[in-house]
């Protein structure tokens, strides 16, 4: 069931996304795309004097991540499910929230030439917290670039999320409320959440099971 498919794991700073895509790679036997965060050499200083910064910061983030997911185009999407841990769109959506409006005019006529030359999406899973939650798993997992988030900015970042998923409807989308589950420690949790991706095909689901 899983030939061909191209899975991408969205969500906020701190909610899982790449130790979901790492799970998921491992229990559906896939490939794993990462976002190579680390190699922005503008983050760090971003969090310090985002408005400074914000524009190089954005328009790395752009590129690169144009340039990893446009590789894909170069490799056999049918042999094998591809699990990606960001897409796209996530980079519009930190645009906008940092970006004054020139910058973004700019930045938006270059996001317009790029997104439509990447494969679309079988299945995009939204993975959801509480800021609370998102700014305890930030201080706990203790990277260095990540120390100035404020509980301010992530609060703007987890509600831009959630208006932008709230009215996604491009591809199949699964919502997962990540708050009372923990895929990561719990096998039965994982388990079932695995079953939920492998077998959806179409609309939006919220998964959000009741311990």
């Amino acid at each position: 069931m899983n030939d061909g498919r191209l899975i991408f794991i969205e969500g906020p700073i701190g909610v899982g996304k790449s130790s979901l895509a790492h799970l998921l790679s491992e229990q559906m036997g896939g490939r794993l795309v990462l976002e190579k965060v680390e190699e922005n050499p503008f983050l760090g200083r971003f969090y310090e004097e985002p408005e400074r910064l914000a524009f190089q910061t954005q328009l790395f983030f752009l590129l690169s991540r144009y340039r990893q997911l446009g590789d894909l185009r170069q490799k056999d999407l049918f042999s094998e499910v591809t699990i990606c841990d960001y897409f796209l769109p996530k980079d519009r959506i930190f645009a906008q929230l940092t970006l004054d409006d020139e910058e973004l005019s700019l930045y938006d006529q270059i996001y317009s030439l790029l997104n439509p030359k990447l494969p679309r999406p079988d299945l995009v899973v939204y993975l959801s917290a509480s800021t609370s939650v998102l700014m305890s798993r930030i201080r706990q997992r203790g990277r260095i670039y990540e120390k100035y988030i404020s509980y301010q900015y992530l609060e703007a970042v987890n509600e831009a999320y959630n208006r932008y998923f709230f009215g996604y409807e491009e591809t199949p989308l699964l919502v997962v409320s990540t708050t009372e589950i923990d895929f990561v420690r719990s096998r039965s949790d994982l388990e079932d959440l695995v079953r939920q991706v492998d077998t959806q095909r179409a609309g939006k689901v919220y998964y959000n099971p009741i311990k």
